[in-house]
């Protein structure tokens, strides 16, 4: 009985809130779950609960998903970051109670909607696709971090006692359902042209992420850290159906937009050409802190060295192979150590992610001459997300910044379409020149072939030059964005690239050598260190979350916990 009053808790918990933006609309016991479903407006309030999931830059005083995830090798932390999962086994965890929340909002979704009689095919449809799209979207986010989930496909309640207490499924089985789901949702989602509600570029966009992770997951995937072996057919079917989505998004008129920069510090993303969808944020109605978090009196996360030193030079050669001035070393101009002619001769992604001069404990900077001074953990400050439009008093506020936040996007989907051409093994120079070679455009930098010409010393995740430089790209152009990088190691299985005694430069800055006496922040030789003196070990247990041991309590037949949780 225990636990079965744990569960009714649980889901009427679900229920509530899956229905609290819908319900103030009348009296509370206007609806119940059986008369609410009678008319389109209804099943619309009900899936506008799902945009919940797409945080953008956060809520209010609320981190979001960019720059906020600190943990990858691309930016030193203002604290210390260990590996997320590293502290044991937890009681509980809002991440697997909300996922099945989520399942279960769909799955009502789902099956309410199939019941209608008051909406024509394509209007069921649509709204099934989106139910469906969303409970893919769900399971894919369990699956990444827990591996072996149940699979379940309706509205679980007490009587349902065999699914709620079962054991887990394969999660290539679950993955396989999850594809079903995003075919059905692609085919469906009404093709309209907003970027603010649900259409069917923003269904392939998401089949496309999804599928890029679980084919070159499976791909690339060991034994011994997978407790599987490679899938070479399964990896074949979702790098396939990922190149597909991608070509129906390409196919639909985007372009990008001129400014690689005003994607992410724009206060209006509705004519960004780029955009499939985004987050509107409004001042005084919804705001977000990321901002007065980039230009903070406190230390501010900055970017790694290793990170700085994956950038191309501008005669599209790595650090070890270029022709031009490659020191890092940065002149006293003003006061300050300036990045104006190191920035020169790079990506132009560069200048337009980190300020133009270094600023560190010692060295404050005040970005744009007003608000507060900041300092960065590295010495190389972020201001990719500034707007210096936006009024001090907006800017500097933790709860009153009001840019817009992108979701999906098409530099996203023609990285994507790379990517997945190439792990196929059937790129061309055709498929490179509709896709990262027009970033590489707006990045000032030479356009590639499948015939790279050079092979870069620093290529350590084992694979050909080309693969090498398509996640190079993708690196550089979604720097910070969306927890992306942590994500992308975990499916290269490159997940011990976060060890910083292996891998010291991933906690490392800027050279200060030019101020040595001014810099007070700790340094090894003429680099700014940001390890704080802590090492973070890579153990393959790391590439799956634990079970919560809440859970298992209540169904043993989650047990064994994941490998090296047990």
């Amino acid at each position: 009985m225990k636990k079965f009053r744990y569960i009714v808790c649980l889901l009427s918990l679900a229920t509530l809130s899956s229905c609290d933006s819908i319900l103030d609309k009348g009296p509370l016991d206007a609806f119940t779950n059986d008369n609410f479903w009678t008319g389109e407006g209804n099943v619309s309030g009900y899936a506008n609960t799902f945009y919940e999931q797409f945080l953008g830059y956060g809520n209010a005083g609320g981190s979001g998903d960019f720059y906020f995830n600190s943990l990858s090798d691309d930016q030193v932390g203002r604290d210390f970051d260990q590996y997320p999962n590293n502290k044991g086994v937890p009681s509980s965890s809002t991440t697997w109670r909300n996922g099945w929340i989520e399942v279960r909002r769909a799955n009502i979704m789902i099956e309410k909607v199939s019941q209608m009689t008051t909406l024509d095919d394509a209007a069921r449809n649509h709204w099934l696709g989106v139910a469906r799209l969303m409970r893919a979207w769900q399971y894919y986010k369990l699956v990444r971090m827990y591996g072996n989930v149940q699979w379940v496909e309706k509205s679980l309640d007490i009587t349902d006692e065999g699914v709620l207490y079962g054991a887990r499924d394969d999660r290539d089985m679950v993955m396989d359902r999850v594809l079903d789901d995003l075919n059905f949702a692609t085919q469906n989602v009404k093709d309209v042209a907003s970027k603010t509600t649900w259409n069917r570029s923003m269904a392939n966009a998401m089949k496309a992420e999804v599928c890029l992770y679980e084919g070159t997951f499976r791909k690339y995937r060991k034994s011994e850290d997978s407790q599987k072996a490679p899938d070479g057919a399964g990896a074949t079917k979702f790098l396939t159906a990922c190149k597909e989505a991608c070509a129906a998004v390409m196919a639909k008129g985007y372009s990008l937009n001129t400014s690689y920069q005003g994607n992410y510090n724009s206060i209006d993303l509705s004519k960004n050409p780029e955009m499939i969808l985004y987050k509107a944020y409004k001042e005084g109605l919804l705001m977000h802190s990321l901002i007065a978090y980039i230009c903070s009196s406190t230390q501010i996360s900055g970017m790694s060295k290793n990170a700085f030193e994956s950038y191309l030079f501008t005669d599209g050669k790595p650090l070890a192979l270029t022709a031009l001035n490659k020191t890092d070393k940065a002149p006293m101009v003003d006061g300050h150590l300036s990045l104006k002619d190191i920035l020169a001769v790079r990506d132009k992604r560069l200048s337009q992610t980190i300020d133009g001069v270094l600023l560190y404990n010692g060295r404050g900077y005040t970005r744009y001459n007003v608000g507060m001074e900041s300092t960065a953990s590295s010495g190389y400050g972020i201001c990719k997300y500034d707007n210096p439009a936006i009024p001090e008093g907006f800017r500097n506020n933790t709860t009153k910044n009001y840019t817009h936040a992108p979701l999906f996007w098409l530099s996203v989907v023609y990285l994507n379409y790379a990517e997945a051409c190439a792990e196929l093994g059937a790129i061309t120079n055709d498929d490179l020149n509709k896709s990262i070679n027009l970033l590489k455009d707006r990045a000032g930098l030479p356009r590639i072939t499948t015939a790279i010409g050079f092979s870069d010393p620093a290529n350590n995740h084992g694979v050909s030059d080309l693969i090498w430089e398509i996640r190079r790209e993708r690196r550089c152009e979604l720097m910070f964005d969306n927890n992306v990088r942590y994500w992308d190691l975990v499916r290269w299985h490159q997940l011990d690239k976060l060890d910083n005694s292996k891998n010291p430069d991933i906690l490392r800055g800027a050279n200060v050598a030019n101020d040595m006496s001014g810099c007070k922040a700790d340094k090894v030789g003429e680099y700014i260190d940001g390890s704080k003196a802590s090492i973070r070990a890579y153990d393959k247990k790391y590439y799956l979350y634990p079970i919560p041991s809440g859970q298992i309590a209540l169904n043993p037949q989650l047990a064994p916990n994941n490998p090296g949780w047990e």
